[in-house]
């Protein structure tokens, strides 16, 4: 599939489950990275209203550059995007062991502002984080250039903002996206075709990176379970 016949492809989807759903409409997180500027964009092209919201929590300034670059370029090609900042900083002082709740509390904003505006929130994932080493963001380079995101933001280095600017993905990891693509793709190749591979020490230990962080993060990745009762209760 072409890379224009796969934007239309997902704007498609996009659109006929937005309106499936019943909802008016798309909110998402914009970081300043390439996912979410990549999904805002298919999200704005389907012409129902994007609610984007920016949501720094002690970011670093590049971030911040980033983030407001691409919403200002979204706002001035897109007549139904619309977006709203909201710093979470002072709340996210009051947790303890604080990193991981940077995440945590984005969501629980993230839904809140859907639940009032009746929206669809539109995730940002990508099939190695999320079928693969539960990891969100990734470069998508084909497309992000045929939709005419920034430069600065395509060349980015990935980073969930945990961390500012100076921890990536892949320092986090210890791969990079593509060498777990590979991985990905090793493991889903035939047993005759692994077994005919020499590996090399590096590809061995992207390997353990893979199956490890894959599955600890597991229960991220399948579907919910839906207990389904065929039996009357009274």
């Amino acid at each position: 599939m072409q890379t224009e016949e796969a934007i239309e492809y997902i704007i498609k989807w996009l659109k006929d489950y937005q309106e499936s759903s019943h909802t008016k409409g798309f909110t998402l997180g914009v970081s300043g990275g390439i996912n979410s500027a990549v999904v805002s964009t298919l999200s704005g092209r389907t012409g129902s209203p994007v609610f984007v919201i920016k949501m720094p929590i002690q970011q670093s300034t590049g971030e911040i550059q980033r983030s407001r670059t691409h919403i200002n370029w979204l706002k001035a090609n897109f007549f139904n995007a619309t977006d709203a900042v909201n710093d979470l900083t002072e709340v996210f002082k009051t947790f303890e062991k604080p990193v991981k709740k940077k995440s945590r509390l984005r969501i629980v904003n993230l839904y809140d502002f859907a639940s009032i505006k009746g929206y669809l929130v539109v995730g940002t994932g990508n099939k190695v984080e999320d079928v693969g080493v539960g990891f969100s963001i990734k470069y998508v380079r084909a497309v992000d250039a045929a939709l005419g995101v920034a430069q600065k933001i395509i060349k980015a280095s990935p980073t969930d903002g945990l961390f500012g600017d100076t921890k990536t993905d892949e320092e986090q990891i210890g791969a990079s996206y593509d060498d777990l693509k590979w991985a990905m793709n090793y493991l889903d190749s035939t047993n005759t075709k692994q077994g005919q591979m020499i590996l090399t020490d590096r590809q061995k230990q992207v390997l353990d990176i893979y199956t490890k962080r894959h599955a600890a993060n597991l229960y991220k990745m399948v579907e919910n379970s839906t207990l389904r009762i065929f039996f009357p209760l009274f």
